[in-house]
């Protein structure tokens, strides 16, 4: 049926449902109308329109077939077993997604560690009774003390009934970046007799987010590769510390 490329996993579905004039085609709103998302159409091969895509967090492309009245959805494999449905996927879903991403990091509420002019930047939601935090901490040294990294601290309170106080008394410090330094040095965090109501809220919001992404385990580490947000859980490998760096280890 189609010499040059092959369906992998598909699914034919067909619709009589009749689409408005200036909407999608009926078979790709049958697919909205059953709870997916569309988030663009682009060139597919065979005379096929390819639409991009995501249910409940995944991604997935349809292949409109030329006579509008069927669709197929799966992944579209080209002779040379290349996937022809993941660079329009990545372009059309996952990077307007990732963007979004990162901007709810940036509104999060972080503690800086570096260099305000680093050119990378790394976000990571830490905990104060984490011992894997501080091992990273200690890892990412040679990249913050460069100058070449900034690492976000996104506080959390999720491994010890201690965590929110000794977290919020962290952010409520006149300098928490020192006083952050200070504790993953070996410093005791001086707790506070009254804990402002802001930052138990953004603490609570930092935590949503943390869930909300998925992410079960302290440090939970989120880095750009291009327009795309990749994420590593739990203290990183040495092979795979230069990727979310950035860089290698400098000298």
């Amino acid at each position: 049926m189609f010499p040059r490329a092959l369906l992998l996993g598909a699914t034919l579905v067909t619709t009589s449902l009749t689409a408005g004039a200036d909407t999608l085609p009926a078979p790709i709103a049958a697919l909205e109308h059953q709870g997916l998302t569309i988030h663009g159409s682009f060139d597919a091969p065979d005379g096929l329109t390819g639409y991009a895509g995501s249910y409940q967090g995944r991604e997935f492309a349809a292949y409109l077939l030329p006579d509008g009245e069927h669709v197929i959805v799966g992944t579209l494999q080209d002779g040379e077993g290349n996937d022809l449905s993941a660079a329009p996927l990545e372009r059309l879903v996952r990077a307007p997604q990732d963007a979004q991403t990162w901007a709810e990091l940036e509104a999060s509420t972080w503690i800086a560690d570096g260099s305000d002019d680093a050119e990378r930047i790394v976000y990571t939601f830490t905990d104060t009774r984490c011992p894997y935090c501080q091992a990273f901490w200690e890892q990412t040294r040679p990249w913050v003390e460069a100058g070449e990294v900034q690492l976000r601290h996104i506080m959390v309170g999720v491994l010890s009934s201690q965590s929110p106080r000794e977290a919020i008394a962290l952010l409520a410090s006149g300098d928490p970046s020192a006083a952050l330094a200070d504790h993953q040095a070996g410093g005791e965090i001086a707790p506070l007799e009254r804990l402002p109501r802001d930052l138990e809220e953004a603490l609570y919001e930092n935590q949503q987010l943390m869930h909300g992404l998925g992410i079960m385990a302290t440090p939970g580490i989120l880095y750009r590769q291009g327009e795309l947000v990749e994420m590593a859980q739990g203290l990183p490998a040495d092979d795979a510390l230069d990727r979310v760096m950035g860089s290698p280890r400098p000298e």
